[in-house]
């Protein structure tokens, strides 16, 4: 199984990541560890991504993908959805993690030590493209406990035959 947790910054997608690797039995990776120092530089200095400034660290996302695994990036445009699933050889499962404006300048005010500041916020909502219905994707709203957010993305892949086993974990087990 090939996974992107996707969605703009502070979604989730690290610590949403981690759970669900526990939960999969996946390895989860950042995809904020494979951007490059200028990208970091540049985002840091509160200036938003150009698209040309994307397409190497999105191949190198999707090339991260060609073993099963989950990763968390952006992935905020279609077309760099299909460039990661390109990559990676197909069969990638986009997970987007969905929240209000609101809450996820919440989150972003109440983290520390991360490059992304919450200025940028409207440049992400303003990129982003919500999944297509012939995307292979699901959609999970992350105003709920993160126990609750990775039991939800489990009974999606269940629904598209992707997760294994019965029932999805208890939020008490994760």
């Amino acid at each position: 199984m090939k996974i992107v947790l996707m969605g703009v910054a502070g979604c989730g997608k690290s610590s949403v990541g981690v759970v669900l690797g526990e939960a999969l039995a996946l390895p989860y990776r950042d995809g904020d560890d494979l951007h490059p120092a200028e990208n970091i530089a540049k985002m840091s200095r509160g200036e938003a991504l150009t698209d040309a400034d994307r397409w190497p660290w999105l191949a190198l996302v999707g090339q991260a993908l060609r073993a099963p695994g989950i990763i968390g990036c952006s992935a905020l445009k279609r077309s760099y959805r299909e460039l990661i699933d390109a990559e990676a050889g197909g069969g990638v499962v986009f997970v987007h993690l969905s929240g209000s404006r609101a809450v996820i300048e919440g989150r972003m005010r109440g983290r520390t030590g991360h490059f992304m500041p919450p200025a940028l916020l409207d440049s992400q909502f303003a990129t982003l493209e919500v999944p297509a219905p012939d995307e292979q994707a699901v959609v999970v709203d992350i105003d709920q406990p993160l126990q609750a957010v990775v039991a939800e993305i489990v009974r999606k892949l269940k629904r598209l035959g992707l997760a294994a086993g019965g029932s999805p974990p208890d939020p008490e087990d994760i």
